[in-house]
């Protein structure tokens, strides 16, 4: 099934993002070799595709698990939670609707 995870970015992060931003990365890419990675990216702190020094607000990942628990804690072994840049991160089950 497929699940979404956001990442609430905490205050003035860009520094410690950009600093576990390899190790995240590698994870991802570990989940899109796998073909369980739907999308994943960013959300920019300012109405701008680069947004320089006002960094981002969270982060969306969509990807497939094997449950809500799988996902929850592969979410929860996060590099950017050990590195301080999320605040806090929510995991949901979703259904792809669209497009078909």
């Amino acid at each position: 099934m497929l699940y979404v995870i956001v990442g609430e970015d905490t205050p003035n992060s860009l520094e410690k993002r950009l600093s576990a931003r390899p190790a995240h990365v590698q994870r991802l890419t570990q989940l899109q070799d796998a073909g369980r990675l739907l999308l994943a990216g960013p959300f920019p702190a300012i109405d701008s595709i680069d947004p320089g020094p006002a960094g981002f607000s969270g982060s969306l990942i969509v990807a497939e698990f094997a449950s809500l628990q799988e996902a929850q804690a592969w979410a929860d072994a996060d590099p950017y939670i050990a590195a301080g840049v999320y605040a806090k991160v929510s995991v949901k089950p979703f259904k792809k609707t669209f497009p078909s």
